[in-house]
């Protein structure tokens, strides 16, 4: 059966090298764990850890948190649906908001269950995913600081999520010089601004992180140790802190080219192949896992000595190469997986999660 495993001594080292960076440089961070899908298990880890604030995406997920840490700060991070606002107040603490009229029924909302809801603002910075547009900023604020029960507790931006645009140190002073207009223009203390997440990281390193920028949201490079600039390791990090283990469920010598017409698959794909192919053989093995848990492109395999040969919903068929291989039926064979592949396979509940 396939499996994906969290190494924890990974994830303390990780944690450890982040927390040390951002303490240098009088960041405060918190945990982005949407990919983790809610597992109740993985989250703990992550509690355990001694993080202050934990963001998701998922309402049912901060829900999940609340569970099993109610001292932690939830923040939702994207801007809330009005038929979920019940659920928002009540299990995060902090929300992030683009829309007044939103905003407006989490004030009422806030009332009704005796609270008072944290909201940190968006702006566009140019990736075109939400945000308040810089002319519309003043207005907005001077429109949400009296509302009752809610309090403005920060300033944020999202870069890279939709079409790329890569965090810049023009951009994040850009970011706090909005902040402070705000602060002078209406007199009030804005604690947080929110320009940092994974690919911001980098520009810590290069000291181009404005002082005025104090809040980072990290998810992939705690879990991947990732410098999502360079797409390499950031050094002193540690990779693997996920690994997927799949089964080998048949494994024998075949032809390397298929028999019949070719049409296309369920993939959607019209395969192609080598007419120097014909009457040549090699062993292929059967995983049980296919693409209804993840996408092969997602997947690396740790033996160098083996190849994709393709997969369907449920099966991935790997090429073992000529020579007789050194596996069998039952054997594991172990898989290095990115980001997309790890939320692929945290969603499915036909995969088990293990705690290693």
């Amino acid at each position: 059966m396939a499996f994906i495993e969290l190494h924890t001594k990974k994830l303390e080292h990780n944690f450890n090298f982040l927390n040390k960076l951002f303490s240098a440089s009088n960041i405060q961070w918190g945990i982005v764990t949407k990919l983790l899908c809610g597992n109740s298990d993985f989250i703990r880890e992550i509690a355990r850890l001694g993080c202050r604030q934990m963001m998701d995406s998922r309402v049912s997920n901060l829900q999940t948190i609340k569970k099993i840490n109610p001292e932690i700060e939830t923040i939702y991070i994207k801007p809330p649906a009005k038929r979920a606002l019940k659920s928002i107040v009540k299990y995060a603490d902090i929300s992030f908001n683009t829309e007044l009229a939103t905003i407006k029924l989490l004030s009422e909302e806030a009332g009704r269950q005796n609270k008072i809801h944290k909201v940190i603002i968006m702006i566009e910075m140019g990736d075109l995913r939400e945000g308040v547009m810089g002319d519309d900023l003043m207005d907005f604020y001077g429109k949400i600081f009296n509302l009752p029960n809610i309090k403005v507790v920060g300033i944020g931006a999202n870069l890279n999520c939709l079409n790329g645009i890569m965090p810049s140190e023009d951009k994040l002073i850009q970011l706090s010089l909005y902040s402070q207009l705000i602060q002078t223009r209406f007199n009030k203390t804005i604690p947080l601004v929110s320009g940092g997440s994974s690919v911001t990281v980098p520009l810590i390193f290069k000291h181009l992180v404005p002082k005025g920028v104090n809040h980072f949201r990290i998810g992939e490079t705690l879990f991947f140790g990732k410098d999502l600039f360079s797409d390499k390791l950031v050094p002193g990090m540690q990779r693997d802190v996920f690994m997927v283990f799949a089964e080998i469920i048949e494994l024998n010598e075949k032809p390397l080219v298929p028999s019949g017409e070719i049409g296309t698959n369920v993939a959607g794909e019209i395969k192609v192949f080598d007419e120097g192919d014909y009457g040549k053989t090699t062993y292929r093995a059967i995983l049980d896992i296919g693409l209804l848990d993840i996408d092969i492109k997602n997947l690396e395999p740790l033996d160098k000595g083996v190849a994709f040969q393709g997969a369907s919903s449920d099966m991935i068929v790997l090429d073992l190469g000529v020579r007789k291989p050194k596996y069998k039926v039952g054997d594991l064979v172990a898989f290095r997986v990115n980001y997309m592949g790890t939320l692929s396979i945290l969603n499915s509940d036909y995969i088990s999660k293990k705690v290693v």
